[in-house]
């Protein structure tokens, strides 16, 4: 009987020996990996960061170029525009699409008017007018000063053109702008560029 009680307090002795080594052995482990961790997160932290930045980066970069998209643009050759030089674009739609379009266009001092007029015309495959609208924008008060800063030797203006315009039917379409300004060629006009917001 006492043998026996011997060797089982031997037997439970043993067992938390090597029980507590078991364990202090394992939190040595995870001790050893956190600081294999923190040593290479340190090293490595600017790669980490330049990682995250880029990801970041890549998902708002998408984002603005599906939404922010050039449809047309033109420079004018003597920042003259003729008045049957129209601006166009083929566009095929291949389902119903909505476009939110402004136009940014830049004058330079030579421009002689205090507004301008221009007709945005939406044909489809067929040159039918889908859609066709007259806009005329002001430019300048009416002592002749203009309603924006110069930059860049030229007075650039984001101009609203047609908000919410839906084209249901797929097929071949074409956007053009004209300018209808009384008297023609109209000089002054750098460039322009239609933009869906």
């Amino acid at each position: 009987m006492f043998f026996l009680l011997v060797e089982r307090g031997f037997g439970r002795f043993f067992q938390k020996k090597i029980f507590s080594a078991k364990s202090e052995n394992k939190n040595r482990a995870n001790d050893n990996f956190s600081v294999y961790l923190h040593v290479f997160m340190r090293k490595n932290m600017k790669v980490y960061r330049i990682l995250v930045l880029l990801f970041f980066f890549s998902l708002f970069g998408c984002g603005q170029q599906v939404n922010n998209k050039e449809l047309l643009q033109r420079s004018f050759y003597e920042t003259v525009w003729e008045r049957f030089d129209y601006v166009t674009k083929d566009i095929d739609i291949t389902k119903a699409t909505t476009y939110n379009l402004s136009l940014r266009i830049s004058f330079t001092d030579d421009y002689p008017y205090n507004d301008i007029s221009l007709i945005f015309t939406v044909f489809d495959e067929h040159e039918n007018p889908y859609r066709a609208k007259g806009y005329k924008f002001k430019l300048k008060d009416e002592e002749g000063h203009w309603n924006v800063e110069k930059v860049d030797g030229c007075y650039t203006f984001t101009l609203p053109i047609n908000k919410q315009l839906m084209i249901t039917d797929p097929g071949k379409y074409q956007f053009r702008l004209e300018q209808k300004m009384p008297i023609t060629p109209v000089v002054g006009v750098k460039d322009l560029v239609l933009i869906n917001n």
